[in-house]
């Protein structure tokens, strides 16, 4: 008989991949291939229930809001990938192209990893840079995503970068403990004082344990 423990570093990633086989899902293969090969605490933080939560409210609003059929997406302080992984996995989604940016160039190999497929495709980047200083003029995609704006000190000046017309979804919240988030809201209007967009299609806000994550589905 098998008596290996949950200490045991092939432990949680046999579940998983168990789990994969039977739901059929290349997103928990790919979740147990990437927590195997790259040791990192905060994979746990990135794939918890309230980060998974987040991004579940953002795939149902955006589809409900905008449909889901894009030529390019690109999610901004994307760090592993979880939101793209999860995209990808959602059948009533039809994107050409996702690109993944974070700050954090330690985040590409995991979100490629994470994205083996699209990044095999070719249909999923994971590329390192400051979303202030991307070239949002040219080749601008269908869809820009941040949720993140909690960790920019200025969300207005970095939506004036972006041209007028482009869809977004932003996301932000009130947890203040955090010491990398800068500019937190206390409530979804204060949030969409920060984030001034011409359109918005939809607002909504979604309670958690420790925290409210405000969301804005509009045009720039």
């Amino acid at each position: 008989m098998d008596q290996r423990t949950p200490f045991d570093e092939d432990f949680y990633p046999d579940i998983l991949r168990g789990l994969s086989v039977y739901f059929d899902s290349p997103f928990v293969r790919n979740i147990a291939r990437t927590v195997q090969r790259f040791r990192r605490q905060d994979l746990s933080i990135a794939l918890n229930r309230k980060q998974i939560a987040c991004k579940t409210w953002l795939l149902d609003e955006l589809h409900r809001t905008y449909g889901g059929d894009y030529r390019s997406v690109w999610v901004l302080g994307g760090w592993y990938g979880v939101l793209s992984a999860l995209f990808a996995e959602d059948q009533r989604y039809r994107i050409d192209g996702i690109v993944s940016y974070d700050i954090d160039s330690a985040c590409e190999e995991v979100a490629e990893c994470l994205n083996r497929e699209g990044a095999m495709s070719g249909s999923f980047k994971a590329r390192t840079a400051d979303m202030l200083k991307l070239d949002y003029a040219s080749g601008t995609p269908d869809l820009i995503i941040n949720t993140s704006c909690e960790h920019l000190e200025d969300v207005s000046a970095w939506l004036d970068l972006i041209p007028h017309g482009t869809r977004l979804v932003l996301q932000s919240n009130n947890y203040f403990g955090e010491p990398d988030h800068f500019n937190c809201a206390s409530s979804l209007e204060e949030f969409k004082a920060q984030a001034p967009i011409s359109n918005i299609d939809y607002e909504g806000e979604l309670a958690l344990k420790n925290y409210t994550r405000f969301m804005l589905i509009g045009t720039r």
